[in-house]
């Protein structure tokens, strides 16, 4: 028997909720705001317009289909399905943060303050939900391809990100290694750097954190589009000394490139998108390779 297509819709909790959290009662929270020149009114609306554009992608779900919620910190203990349609209510980022553990299904993204969120990832409002989920499941709307970038260990250690990986330390230390782009033939040998990390971003990653480094350094890589089979990368604060260079710090990849970085400290960690709560452990040794994902993002025009 077909199993009835699964609605899993994501969200997160509001700033409302965890003020409410914190201090107990909404007077104590606007007592809270209102000494630092806030006013919880915007907090409150902001609040009341996620909860009714949740209320209402919810009721837009077919009966006939199964439906599911899961807040942004259980995603990664949550399991998701292949005959799931994701339905991101939020942000832009929130759609980052679903996608590191999605294996090609599809994804709607509604915007809940539109006008506030820039529109990228979250491209719809609640009203076309039920629209939306009829043509995902028959293959009647197109969907772009995202490209994510992943970070395989030599312990199998796997990482996905839409935006961004960064590998560093997990503090404001230097951490040590050594760093190759070992796929290309006429690659330089491994150069040993002590810098505040890596990063290595994705097109749709281009208008966040890694646009931020490829301004600073005046870069003449040109920056992928979301759909480009191509990542840039760059060593942030590379430091040089006797035993540590900086003529490696930035480059490209195309998807046959691995970035290779091999840790010469106690311990460097991995994460995507800013989730440092599920990051990789690495330790004295260990090697990760850094490049294009097979797994692409599905993102519902």
């Amino acid at each position: 028997m077909t199993l009835a297509p699964r609605a899993v819709l994501v969200h997160r909790t509001t700033e409302y909720e965890e003020l409410l959290a914190r201090h107990g009662t909404h007077g104590q929270a606007a007592f809270f705001l209102s000494s630092r020149d806030r006013d919880i009114r915007e907090v409150a609306e902001r609040h009341h317009r996620t909860h009714r554009a949740l209320i209402d992608v919810a009721a837009a779900v077919p009966h006939r289909w199964r439906q599911s919620r899961v807040e942004r910190a259980d995603l990664d203990r949550f399991l998701f399905g292949p005959e799931d349609v994701v339905v991101v209510v939020g942000q832009d980022g929130l759609v980052a943060n679903a996608a590191k553990y999605l294996s090609g299904q599809p994804v709607v993204g509604i915007d809940t303050d539109p006008g506030c969120n820039p529109g990228v990832l979250v491209r719809h409002r609640a009203a076309d939900t039920g629209k939306l989920l009829a043509e995902a499941v028959g293959g009647r709307v197109a969907a772009d391809e995202l490209t994510m970038v992943e970070a395989v260990a030599d312990d199998s250690q796997r990482l996905l990100a839409l935006n961004e990986i960064c590998l560093g330390p997990a503090g404001h230390q230097t951490v040590r290694y050594r760093l190759s782009a070992d796929a290309r033939p006429a690659s330089p040998a491994p150069e040993a750097q002590a810098s505040s990390g890596v990063l290595v971003g994705t097109g749709t990653g281009a208008t966040g954190w890694l646009r931020s480094l490829w301004q600073e350094r005046a870069s003449t890589l040109p920056l992928p589009a979301p759909a480009d089979r191509r990542l840039l990368w760059f060593v942030r604060e590379a430091w040089p000394s006797p035993t540590t260079g900086t003529s490696l710090v930035s480059g490209a990849l195309t998807p046959t490139d691995r970035l290779r970085l091999t840790v010469e400290s106690d311990r460097l960690i991995a994460f995507g998108d800013g989730m440092e709560s599920d990051a990789l452990t690495l330790t004295w040794g260990q090697t990760v390779h850094v490049g294009v994902s097979a797994t692409r993002l599905r993102l519902l025009g």
